[in-house]
């Protein structure tokens, strides 16, 4: 019987455990906290979510910006796969881009959301396990500003994942190569 061993470190030929999980828990909550985002901006002030549905959104969304920072560290530490050979210097180059748009993105959409919740010079409190001290900037209309940043960017990091989505489906069905695979198999056979 042939054991297939799981790494929780990355290799040069795919992702290990800790790097799926922390990938696909990301992408997860960044559809959550989009789809809870679009849901919430509709609800009145007499609805039972009307306060509970942003302390959520809040919190989850400083939870998420604390595993950003840890994938990046820990892409830091383990490195990342090589690039696969029989991908065109442009693919190589766009998928890096891409990278680069998805991670700037993000914090920017984490940052101008906690900018908005610090406007008002409040602690977050992240479902009531630690709270997370406000930054006020010394900028006019913090709340508005970053509020427009955050619902653009919010559109615009949507829009990144389905086209880094469709890329890997693009390698795994017309390509078929192991793009797709180095994100999904769970061992290193």
């Amino acid at each position: 019987m042939v054991h297939n061993k799981v790494s929780w470190k990355n290799s040069q030929q795919q992702y290990g455990l800790l790097s799926k999980l922390l990938h696909w828990l990301s992408a997860l909550t960044v559809f959550s906290l989009f789809a809870l985002g679009y849901w919430m901006v509709e609800l009145n002030y007499s609805s039972k979510w009307y306060q509970l549905a942003p302390h959520w959104h809040e919190s989850v969304g400083i939870l998420l910006l604390m595993v950003t920072i840890f994938r990046l560290l820990w892409r830091r530490i383990a490195g990342s796969p090589g690039a696969i050979t029989s991908h065109s210097a442009f693919e190589k180059k766009a998928s890096a881009l891409m990278i680069f748009i998805l991670y700037i993105t993000l914090f920017t959409v984490l940052i101008s959301g906690y900018l908005i919740t610090s406007a008002n010079d409040k602690a977050i409190a992240v479902f009531d396990w630690f709270k997370v001290i406000p930054w006020v900037l010394e900028i006019k209309n913090q709340e508005d500003i970053a509020g427009v940043v955050h619902y653009y960017l919010a559109y615009g990091i949507m829009i990144f994942a389905l086209l880094h989505a469709l890329a890997a489906l693009k390698h795994h069905f017309i390509d078929q190569d192991v793009t797709l695979k180095r994100m999904t198999k769970t061992t290193d056979k």
